[in-house]
């Protein structure tokens, strides 16, 4: 782990933070100094979480939040705020992909259900989070290198993680100069959300070769472009995405 201890003195909220990719980066910003709010939808896997983390010495509450309720959403803001007294970063992870139909064979129910969780829960936290945000501070986005090549198996899940691109660049300048609002789109990571990559040996090999990297993304590689986009080290970065898929294509 870094020895960096850039966000010394912040609180940082992670949606969906109790596994995979959210929960490295709750667990780097505790590591980098920041005292951390973790959450998802079971009790159990937020406690868990919490037991985890707190045995490393880090500063961390956990509650239970379902993005798209209301009152977790509130209950979220609300606890953080009865802890700690103030929001310093939030980072917005939740995200769903409940389908591999095509869009056009894609029901209602789903089509709400993927831009519920993966479009507007960030808005609704941010609405939620935004009165106690203070001067300085950082908002990111979690993204995806499908939001710049939606592939067929799960298409309206990338034109979601699109639409969270242009959010980011509505959303820095809406929420500037006091905050600064930046996206990071992981590539293919091994996660229990992508269990499908490393099911198949010959999916997973596909994956690398598609990188210039010749390998799979790690949590740990999204976590470090979470802290870096949360401390002061990118102070005049906003409105941006990184893009953290080992040089899979995404823009020019």
């Amino acid at each position: 782990m870094a020895g960096a201890r850039r966000l010394e003195g912040k609180v940082a909220i992670v949606t969906a933070s109790t596994q995979g990719i959210g929960f490295a980066i709750a667990e780097r910003l505790g590591f980098e100094g920041a005292s951390v709010v973790i959450s998802s939808r079971k009790q159990k896997n937020v406690d868990d979480a919490v037991e985890k983390l707190r045995s490393k010495g880090l500063d961390v509450i956990g509650v239970v939040c379902h993005v798209s309720n209301p009152q977790h959403r509130k209950d979220l803001v609300e606890k953080t705020i009865q802890k700690y007294g103030h929001i310093d970063i939030v980072v917005s992870n939740a995200a769903a992909n409940p389908s591999v139909d095509s869009i056009l064979d894609t029901s209602e129910s789903l089509l709400d259900k993927l831009w519920d969780i993966n479009v507007k829960s960030s808005i609704l936290i941010l609405q939620a989070a935004g009165p106690y945000l203070q001067k300085g501070s950082s908002v990111i986005l979690i993204s995806s290198i499908a939001g710049y090549h939606p592939q067929a198996s799960m298409a309206m899940y990338g034109v979601t993680k699109t639409a969270l691109l242009g959010l980011t660049k509505a959303l820095a300048a809406e929420m500037g100069p006091d905050t600064r609002v930046n996206c990071i789109a992981p590539g293919f990571v091994p996660t229990h959300f992508a269990d499908f990559i490393t099911k198949s040996d010959a999916i997973r090999k596909t994956v690398e070769d598609q990188t210039l990297l010749k390998r799979l993304g790690t949590t740990g590689d999204m976590a470090s472009a979470a802290a870096f986009l949360a401390s002061d080290d990118s102070s005049y970065i906003t409105g941006e995405t990184i893009v953290v898929a080992g040089g899979m294509p995404s823009r020019l």
